[in-house]
């Protein structure tokens, strides 16, 4: 069996598994955010009086953080009423940060685990070693009412990055070359497992961005295999780790891609579709309205780096905004002890709270008509961050800062680090 596989059977009480079966499958952590107060209204109508399991529960107010409505702040309102009324413990507050990278920092998010969130980004803890898949508000109700989930075993695919790419591109410019190579429906209701010396030689948040938009291929979830650097990575967070699985070496996957990112150079999405994608340096010299730096794969620790290296000595062109957002409170610490948001600011870009919201296009950075966008998130659909007649341009944190400082889509400076992108 594949990894994913024995991880589905040893949460369903079998000895084996194989793709296609349907299997009700045990849940190690389930996770709501604040955009799902019909979690709770699907509980209540299921007849749910207690949740199964109050510390295997988690709710995350990401979305709105702060509340930017009348509305959202009822809802957030709700859900807090509901959390103290179950006994949950865990609630990562407003400010607190975006729902996946809290799950890892907080060791919930392991190998060998099970997870469910009401976000489609739930494929991310693939690169922990995680079954992680995002679910609807029916199927959440479900799970906290039993702790169980249906799940259709995965096909699994297995994508090899291999070659050796220039020295401004990241890893977000090669996922983004991944998905013009696999296209937006190439891993419909698949597992995507990402291998090879590219994937071996990238840090965990590196990782962390090609698992996270393997759902931007349709993919059900995502794994990397886990390595003595990731097990570093735990133990320097303060977690221990077991229940490592691994795949059989003669497995069998239902498709294999080949990625050489020889030579490759940093990339972009156009406006519309995700896998829409062209070499940034086509597009030198597009205005631009707004960069925006955030989201659960563009707000990490080495984003928020990346921006501050781009701006060093340089300033935000008058007449664009640079919003800035750690993806968690603990990165955005990190980011001011090493003084890298002193730079932003100091640049004038604009510094905000961890959370989802302009990504999301619901506060903080709503686009209007006609404005253009370079951003380091995840998805660049019309509508995304607010307008839909806004454009939006797709990717990475080093190239929207290049590009905030020169007013127009930029190429970034090189920046020497101490692992591979």
């Amino acid at each position: 069996m594949h990894a994913l596989e024995a991880i589905l059977a040893s949460h369903s009480g079998r000895e084996s598994v194989s793709a296609g079966e349907i299997i009700t499958i045990e849940i190690d952590v389930a996770g709501v955010n604040d955009l799902y107060v019909q979690v709770l209204e699907a509980f209540w109508k299921m007849g749910g009086k207690r949740v199964w399991a109050p510390d295997k529960v988690v709710f995350f107010f990401d979305h709105y953080s702060p509340p930017s409505t009348a509305k959202s702040a009822i809802n957030q309102r709700v859900m807090r009423e509901f959390i103290a009324q179950q006994g949950i413990e865990r609630l990562y507050d407003i400010g607190e940060g975006v729902c996946h990278p809290v799950l890892f920092e907080d060791g919930l998010a392991t190998p060998g685990s099970t997870l469910c969130i009401t976000d489609s980004h739930a494929t991310t803890h693939g690169a922990y070693g995680a079954f992680s898949i995002g679910v609807g508000a029916t199927d959440m109700a479900a799970v906290l009412l039993s702790g169980r989930l249906w799940v259709r075993v995965p096909e699994i695919m297995r994508v090899d990055v291999t070659g050796e790419a220039s020295p401004a591109t990241t890893s977000k410019d090669i996922m983004l070359y991944v998905l013009k190579t696999v296209r937006a429906d190439g891993a419909v209701y698949k597992a995507v497992e990402y291998s090879g010396p590219v994937v071996d030689n990238m840090s965990l948040e590196q990782r962390a961005v090609l698992t996270n938009m393997s759902v931007e291929m349709g993919a059900k979830a995502s794994f990397i295999a886990i390595d003595s650097y990731t097990l570093e990575e735990f133990r320097r967070i303060g977690h221990e780790v077991c229940n490592i699985q691994e795949s059989s070496e003669d497995y069998e996957y239902n498709r294999v891609v080949n990625v050489d990112v020889s030579g490759l150079e940093p990339q972009i999405a156009l406006p519309g579709a995700v896998d829409r994608v062209v070499e940034a340096k086509r597009l030198l010299g597009t205005r631009i309205d707004q960069a925006y730096i955030g989201g659960c794969a563009g707000g990490l620790f080495e984003d928020i780096k990346a921006a501050a290296y781009q701006l060093r000595e340089r300033s935000v062109r008058r007449g664009v905004k640079l919003i800035v957002s750690p993806a968690t409170r603990t990165i955005y610490l990190r980011a001011l002890e090493a003084g890298y948001v002193a730079e932003i600011v100091r640049a004038g870009g604009t510094v905000i709270n961890p959370g989802c919201g302009p990504c999301l296009g619901v506060h903080q950075g709503v686009l209007a008509p006609g404005e253009v966008c370079v951003t380091s998130t995840s998805r660049n659909f019309p509508g995304r961050m607010g307008s839909a007649e806004a454009r939006i341009y797709l990717t990475s944190s080093a190239t929207a800062a290049a590009s905030a400082a020169e007013g127009m889509i930029a190429l970034p400076d090189p920046e020497d680090d101490e692992r591979a992108h």
